[in-house]
């Protein structure tokens, strides 16, 4: 099981993730018709064209999906209780069609969960680049995760 479970993280553990992954034009069309969202600057080129970006711009849950998917295997993979939280999502630079991206992981908060001695709380800082090494994406994520079984 690639997952670590919660005593085998310390603070200031660092990750880097691998596959990376380009993005395809199938990528944006997909997230966007699957959550219903019409903005033209993810999906009309011509309008796009007339932005200051000059381009589609990738829809940013998207980026932010792929950059929580990248991290799973390395991270929670099988030693998941639940999800409690993502926080403090910044995107500081766009993903084009086309970018190959990125994601690396790093332990910002452990603490033991008062409610479940089975288990305990990991903070996660997730961060995605694109190929000129730019920060696109970045933010925490905080897990419940198992402890290991006895």
């Amino acid at each position: 099981m690639p997952g670590r479970y919660y005593e085998q993280w310390t603070l200031g553990d660092r990750i880097r993730h691998q596959p990376h992954r380009t993005v395809t034009e199938t990528d944006n069309l997909l997230i966007s018709a699957l959550t219903h969202n019409p903005q033209p600057l993810h999906l009309d080129e011509t309008y796009a064209e007339g932005t200051e970006f000059g381009r589609i711009v990738v829809n940013g849950t998207f980026t932010f999906a792929l950059l929580v998917g990248l991290s799973v295997g390395d991270t929670t993979l099988g030693t998941l209780v639940a999800n409690l939280g993502y926080d403090k999502v910044r995107m500081p630079k766009p993903v084009f069609i086309g970018d190959t991206l990125r994601a690396e992981t790093e332990v910002v908060g452990l603490k033991d969960s008062q409610s479940r001695p089975e288990a305990g709380i990991v903070t996660f800082e997730h961060r995605m680049y694109n190929q000129r090494e730019e920060l696109v994406c970045v933010m925490e994520r905080t897990a419940l995760m198992q402890r290991r079984p006895a």
